[in-house]
């Protein structure tokens, strides 16, 4: 049986404030990491996107740090992306809604003026990424001696957006006594050696295998030959308004996004769809979120930048329109919904190309993804000359990554000509009747032509 909030050690300001937030029971991570973290050990907490790790790591930090003090922070949190960094202050504003501590984020993408006006304010939680910490750190607007506590977060994402050099650099600046908290939804190899260098004999978490989905989100996978179909696909399944309430779309690249973008607007207007990439704005960015979240917007097109830290309750489906090349991303992307308890469906549609994907995918999450058939009303399209030789293309250089000896059908020669015989050395008989002067037969010579004429 799920533990409620009251079986742990918080005080009744942070209980407050979850009742008011919703909450009676922990989910199963913050019922294995709320305990070891007031405790004071360092923790590394494994579990995918949507299961309220944030919280579980939040709460006892405000428990221990109790109330404002001094001008300098207290605890550093660090996350990979901007999204994910407002998100995680949202978290604690929620939960210290009842106590003083003040909380500033700091992000790239915006000037930092405002940023340094807040933090000569004076700050008890820091919430960053990794880049804009050293910039202003390295300016002299942060002073680290008073850290009590160290986050990480989403510790994946950071090693894949090459973080490992700015995550380093932090760690030489921060006091060495001080307690560690490491959360990641895959265990790769370069989060388990940027665990060995920041965690101290820490106490594992885990829920659910790693990289395993969450089990309240349905998953459903489509063969869709080429793009046109794709779109006839989308455009089929968005006809029911009821059922597809609200749902985010998500593309490889920022083309895509804005053509499926565009594609949507003709069809259900600008105020039902938004689109956020790495190319739009902050302020863009942050509005399209939160018309999003408020139920003003039905559609959410975006590319991964959105695919963690987007804590929106109530998404009744993700559409993967295109499979992620970075498999863990998948995880991430279909954990957008099925949060907190909800359910939720993930739908992907993939071409020949995108099934060497799926099949790496089906070992990450260890399951099959269930297959269904393109509905009836679908229509077919034929794959156009070029998307079928970009397919073809895509499909080599995968078969190619497996097999180095594999050349490939753009590389076989279909008929090869037969090598040229070399003209034989001529006999020594022939030599000598040469140098006499003899000439060849004219039978011979007119063998030749008859056969000529004959042909």
């Amino acid at each position: 049986m799920a533990k409620s909030f009251e079986d742990f050690k918080l005080n009744r300001q942070i209980l407050n404030a979850i009742a008011d937030a919703g909450y009676t029971e922990a989910t199963p991570i913050q019922e294995k990491a709320i305990s070891p973290i007031l405790a004071g050990q360092d923790v590394m907490g494994i579990a995918q996107t949507g299961t309220g790790k944030t919280a579980a790591y939040v709460l006892p930090i405000i428990m221990k740090l109790k109330y404002a003090q001094g001008n300098d922070p207290r605890a550093l949190i660090l996350s990979p992306t901007r999204e994910l960094a407002m998100q995680i202050e949202e978290n604690i504003k929620t939960f210290a809604k009842y106590t003083d501590l003040r909380t500033v984020v700091l992000y790239g993408g915006l000037g930092p003026k405002t940023q340094k006006a807040q933090l000569e304010q004076g700050v008890d939680i820091l919430v960053a990424t990794p880049g804009r910490f050293l910039d202003l750190y390295l300016e002299g607007n942060i002073v680290t001696k008073q850290l009590q506590f160290l986050v990480m977060d989403e510790a994946d994402k950071m090693m894949d957006m090459g973080f490992i050099g700015s995550i380093h650099r932090i760690l030489e600046v921060v006091p060495r006594k001080r307690q560690n908290l490491l959360f990641s939804a895959t265990m790769s190899e370069l989060v388990h050696k940027i665990a060995g260098d920041f965690l101290k004999f820490p106490t594992v978490v885990e829920v659910a295998p790693q990289a395993t989905p969450a089990e309240t989100v349905k998953q459903v996978l489509y063969h869709v030959p080429n793009l046109k179909t794709k779109l006839n696909l989308l455009q089929h399944l968005l006809k029911n308004d009821e059922e597809f309430s609200r749902l985010i779309i998500f593309c490889k690249t920022k083309n895509v996004a804005d053509n499926i973008f565009g594609f949507l607007t003709r069809r259900y207007g600008e105020e039902q769809v938004k689109v956020i990439h790495a190319n739009k704005g902050q302020n863009t960015r942050i509005n399209s979120i939160n018309a999003f979240k408020d139920g003003a917007v039905r559609i959410l097109v975006a590319t991964d930048v959105a695919a963690r830290g987007l804590d929106v309750t109530e998404v009744s489906h993700v559409i993967n329109f295109e499979v992620p090349i970075i498999i863990e991303d998948y995880v991430h992307r279909i954990g957008r919904t099925g949060r907190a308890f909800q359910t939720g469906e993930a739908i992907t549609f993939c071409n020949p190309a995108e099934e060497y994907y799926i099949r790496k995918i089906e070992k990450l999450i260890r399951q099959q993804i269930p297959v269904e058939d393109i509905p009836e009303g679908v229509f077919v399209e034929e794959t156009p000359y070029e998307e079928r030789q970009a397919i073809a293309r895509e499909i080599d250089l995968q078969k190619r990554k497996e097999n180095p000896e594999f050349k490939g059908a753009f590389h076989e020669k279909k008929n090869p000509k037969p090598a040229a015989k070399k003209p034989e050395k001529a006999s020594a008989a022939s030599k000598r009747l040469q140098a006499k002067g003899n000439k060849p037969s004219s039978s011979v010579k007119g063998g030749f032509k008859g056969n000529k004429r004959g042909r």
